[in-house]
């Protein structure tokens, strides 16, 4: 039987759940059964229906200078320029349109975050988007940039084909640059890539929960973006896991404490309408 506490977010006393532990296995979990190579993938029920949890606070976190110009010819740097003082404008010192984000690795791009910086707008405000290594890290830092995405691939699809790292080593990488980022009082904002065809319990949770380990320990917030690279999620309720929409925010907040305001989901429009 698990400690019973106070559940300050639910204002309830429950029973603690089960700690997921990092699961370093030896080979990939594809999940071959739902991603069939010869057939069209599959979705699978488990018909458990997770509780509703209305966050107080919704914005939208733009992304038109990154993903937006990735199936288009790249923006130049008025024209970026020229986006980011509408998106001002329709946001109307809301903070609505909370912030967006920029890639660095360009001297266009580059230009642009710093130009759009120049402009002095609390809304959006202008964050970098950087692969998880030591190298890209030193861009933000150039920047001066105070909150950046850091891309951390979470499904074995990723992490062993691409990546060619075993869950854990990963994981330490992954971590080495989140703690840069700390260590220099920006925020880090954690993509977990993939997520629609990840190992939720074995690679997920634990490595949201160190990352929430962090977060208290720093005093900064930690923010994880549940991205559905492949348009694979499923909203309806019923749903299994790797694809349940539902089933990934209830599971990051109930398994892994992540308060509602540090999450923060991605919808992949190249996949999906």
């Amino acid at each position: 039987m698990g400690k019973i506490e106070f559940n300050k977010r639910a204002n309830v006393i429950e029973q603690s759940v089960y700690k997921y532990k990092l699961q370093d296995i030896e080979e990939a979990n594809l999940y071959r059964e739902l991603f069939p190579y010869s057939e069209i993938p599959k979705i699978a029920f488990n018909h458990r229906h997770v509780p509703m949890n209305v966050p107080e606070d919704i914005w939208i976190t733009d992304t038109t200078f990154r993903d937006g110009q990735q199936s288009r010819v790249p923006y130049t740097t008025k024209q970026m320029v020229h986006i980011y003082d509408k998106l001002h404008e329709m946001d109307n010192e809301a903070g609505i349109i909370r912030q967006t984000e920029f890639f660095l690795y360009s001297k266009t791009d580059r230009n642009a975050a710093l130009k759009c910086i120049e402009r002095g707008y609390k809304f959006p405000e202008v964050t970098a988007w950087i692969r998880a290594s030591k190298e890209d890290f030193q861009l933000v830092k150039e920047a001066g940039i105070k909150e950046t995405g850091i891309l951390v691939s979470c499904s074995d699809y990723h992490i062993f084909k691409k990546l060619k790292l075993k869950r854990s080593e990963a994981m330490h990488k992954y971590l080495e640059v989140v703690n840069a980022a700390l260590e220099n009082g920006i925020v880090p904002r954690c993509h977990f890539e993939d997520i629609t065809r990840a190992d939720f319990y074995g690679f997920v949770v634990p490595f949201a929960t160190e990352l929430m380990k962090l977060s208290k320990e720093s005093g900064i917030q930690v923010k994880i973006r549940a991205c559905d690279t492949m348009g694979l999620g499923v909203g309806i309720p019923g749903i299994a896991l790797p694809r349940s929409v539902p089933g990934i925010i209830y599971g990051l907040k109930h398994y892994a404490d992540v308060p509602s305001e540090n999450l923060n989901r991605r919808k992949n429009r190249k996949y999906t309408p």
